[in-house]
């Protein structure tokens, strides 16, 4: 299977999903371990890539969302962002209703 259908595959199956530098037990940078914690916070049930075990997947997901760091977390199949941009959603209250599908008003 090409790179880009695997991660369009693991994007598109899961609820919420995080590419991390190593895993949600043992996070191995503190952004990671950060996006983790956040995630835990919010109750939320999520599946992880450990981007240091899969070179092809740390290789090309920066080229899939054109985002250049990890962590990167996706949310319904779209990118929210890194551990920084988590932070700003929790402390806002938005990230937990992402979590729990809720769509924000939009006007």
């Amino acid at each position: 299977m090409d790179i880009m259908e695997k991660i369009k595959q693991q994007i598109d199956g899961n609820h919420v999903i995080l590419y991390m530098k190593g895993t949600p037990t043992f996070p191995q940078c503190g952004f990671s371990s950060l996006a983790v914690q956040l995630l835990n916070a919010c109750g939320a049930k999520f599946a992880s890539v450990n981007v240091l075990e899969e070179p092809e997947i740390r290789q090309n997901l920066p080229r899939y969302a054109k985002w250049p760091t990890f962590p990167q977390c996706y949310i319904d199949g779209e990118l929210v962002g890194g551990s920084d941009i988590l932070a700003e959603l929790y402390e806002r209250g938005e990230l937990q209703k992402l979590i729990r599908g809720e769509t924000a008003e939009r006007g």
